[in-house]
């Protein structure tokens, strides 16, 4: 298990926290995400061998949110 944190921008109120909570906690590997709106990031629990931070920034992109 690996813990990382990213950076995003963008995100600003409690729907924006739970698409980006949403969107990873469905992907395979990740075991739990957690935004902290006002240092503007991520902190996710993952499996590395399932899945990539790439992905994950993918994932965070695709819900309309920039990755630092």
């Amino acid at each position: 298990m690996k813990k990382d944190v990213i950076q995003v921008e963008g995100m600003t109120c409690n729907h924006c926290k739970a698409a980006v909570e949403g969107t990873l906690n469905n992907l395979d590997g990740v075991k739990g995400a957690e935004v902290n709106l006002e240092a503007k990031n991520v902190t996710v629990d993952y499996e590395e061998s399932v899945v990539t931070v790439d992905k994950m920034k993918e994932e965070i992109e695709d819900q309309g949110y920039d990755v630092v």
